[in-house]
């Protein structure tokens, strides 16, 4: 009993040395986080209260009205029907499209290490020279699509320039942007699976859609959740295409959520209702996260 009771105090000596060992370690992230996510989302969410000040009106605290008044703008409404439906588009078709690349780029073909630079080409291009390049797709009567389609006799078609066109021309470009990107998570998931599991459904008599569906789909559910996060984040926090391909317009057809809090911030110098839209899409961001780690989480991985 006395020699355990010596040995005690060195054990718990150990645990401090290895709590402050792990304080040390993340005190690096802890004040960059702090610095640039956690102040700047509390100064956000206070500036959130406050009115918009004028050199001869200061801010005055006034609650939750900003809120108010965005629920109340119709814009608010268009802004986020058309973020819904680019995220409801993108994000099915990029996550699909990629996986299709992965599945044949990590078959056995000739040429295969130039068919996975060629898909993954889109990605490092930066998206303003992207948005350009598409500018030459999508020009009325000298783009490559009308004149492609002036072969057969259709007439040109302002793809950026009409209500109907704009959003999905920007859905396009988006998925063309991303399918590449996220084809290397699902070409590293599909290199970390045994061959010997193909072997296997091969003895028991299944095919490729069976073994797909039944093997290999829930192999990769980890990764395909891990790039559903990063599209939605992606479909949030689109902007700088906006710039380049329509800047929002024709009236607002094109304007999403990230977009709209710059223009209100510095465009038109109203910083709380930027303030306000801000917290409401880091809210929803906050939700979508809680409900993955908690309830998504357990149901994909194998424990």
């Amino acid at each position: 009993m006395p020699r355990s009771r010596a040995l005690d105090p060195i054990a718990q000596r150990q645990r401090r040395l290895h709590a402050l060992y792990g304080w040390m370690l993340l005190t690096p992230a802890l004040l960059l986080l702090t610095l640039f996510a956690f102040l700047p989302a509390a100064a956000t969410l206070w500036g959130s209260f406050f009115s918009r000040g004028t050199p001869r009106r200061p801010a005055v605290f006034n609650g939750l009205e900003n809120y108010a008044d965005l629920f109340a703008d119709p814009t608010f409404w268009t802004v986020i029907g058309n973020t819904l439906l680019y995220a409801a588009v993108t994000i099915p078709v990029s996550i699909a499209l990629a996986l299709l690349m992965a599945l044949w780029a990590d078959g056995r073909m000739p040429l295969r290490g130039f068919v996975r630079g060629a898909y993954f080409t889109p990605t490092v291009l930066p998206m303003v020279a992207a948005a350009n390049l598409w500018l030459f797709f999508y020009t009325p009567g000298l783009g490559v699509i009308d004149a492609f389609t002036g072969l057969f006799g259709l007439p040109p078609v302002n793809w950026l320039g009409q209500p109907q066109t704009a959003l999905w021309a920007v859905i396009v470009v988006t998925v063309w942007k991303e399918a590449g990107f996220f084809m290397i998570f699902y070409l590293a998931a599909l290199q970390t699976i045994p061959p010997d599991l193909r072997e296997a459904a091969r003895v028991e008599g299944a095919g490729r859609f069976t073994y797909l569906r039944r093997v290999l789909l829930p192999l990769l559910m980890p990764t395909t959740a891990f790039i559903f996060i990063n599209a939605l984040i992606n479909s949030v926090k689109l902007i700088d295409q906006l710039f380049i391909l329509t800047k929002g317009g024709p009236n607002n057809a094109t304007k999403l959520a990230l977009y709209w809090v710059w223009e209100m911030a510095f465009s038109y110098f109203d910083r709380p209702h930027a303030a306000a839209m801000t917290v409401l899409l880091l809210l929803v961001l906050g939700v979508v996260a809680i409900l993955h780690f908690t309830v998504f989480d357990k149901r994909i991985h194998y424990r």
